[in-house]
């Protein structure tokens, strides 16, 4: 908790870069031991981590059923229904309950995508009464050509705004991820929320303390919006920032 705690005072006062490096806070707690593997020697399922030895995404612009899952407590995840642990999903992260989206379903068995590196980086979790499943009827679409976000309600628009995205250099990642958490600075900054996303910046390994963590965030200087000009992350106008921190976490977001 400590380096998520040195991270978080880099973001209360620097500038929009860490934001797209770091939009992440810590780890969360370290997992619990249960019935099993002991999970705390586990690598755990956090933005702060990658994980080896796991399937990617298997189609990574499809929308979902919107199902979502928050573990009870850590649980184990592993590369196939029925195999061994290679990971352990914590209950909390960034200060915050961990919620991801399901993208898979097999008898007792469900695929999640994952905050780690690498992007697109899933996980089989077992369906044992360890999770709470729930399902949310929103979506986030970023089209990155367009500069163009828009949020979704059961299936009807609710929105869309003009935004700024990653440049050339440093791209806001495509493929789906989700929203991971929702941050407040703890002083006056660029914006005053952030909504880190389940993705990192695949330029930069890290950035003012932070992971590299991709997130949506605002803005003062209104005339960013429509270009690409950020480091990865997604700055919004405020409406957008605020109507983003009320969808639940677990939200699947599309980024093509």
């Amino acid at each position: 908790m400590g380096r998520a705690r040195r991270w978080r005072r880099a973001l209360a006062g620097a500038a929009c870069t860490v934001v797209v490096a770091g939009c992440g806070g810590g780890g969360g707690p370290a997992a619990r031991p249960s019935a099993g593997p002991d999970l705390t020697r586990l690598p755990q399922a956090t933005t702060f981590t990658t994980l080896r030895g796991l399937p990617q995404d298997p189609a990574p612009q499809a929308e979902t059923d919107g199902t979502v899952v928050h573990p009870a407590t850590p649980v184990e995840v592993a590369a196939r229904p029925g195999g061994p642990a290679v990971a352990a999903l914590p209950d909390r992260q960034l200060d915050g309950p961990t919620w991801v989206p399901v993208v898979a379903a097999r008898a007792g068995w469900l695929q999640v995508l994952l905050p780690s590196r690498p992007n697109g980086v899933t996980g089989w979790v077992r369906d044992d009464g360890r999770l709470t499943v729930a399902r949310t009827s929103h979506l986030v679409r970023v089209d990155l050509a367009r500069r163009r976000l828009t949020l979704w309600e059961s299936g009807r628009r609710t929105g869309a705004w003009t935004v700024a995205v990653g440049a050339a250099r440093t791209p806001t990642p495509k493929g789906r991820t989700f929203l991971l958490a929702l941050l407040k600075p703890a002083r006056p900054t660029f914006s005053p929320l952030i909504v880190p996303v389940g993705t990192h910046s695949e330029t930069l390994e890290t950035f003012g303390g932070g992971p590299g963590t991709v997130a949506f965030h605002g803005w003062r200087d209104a005339s960013v919006f429509g270009k690409a000009v950020t480091h990865g992350c997604i700055r919004v106008p405020g409406d957008a920032l605020t109507r983003l921190s009320r969808i639940p976490l677990g939200t699947l977001v599309l980024v093509t």
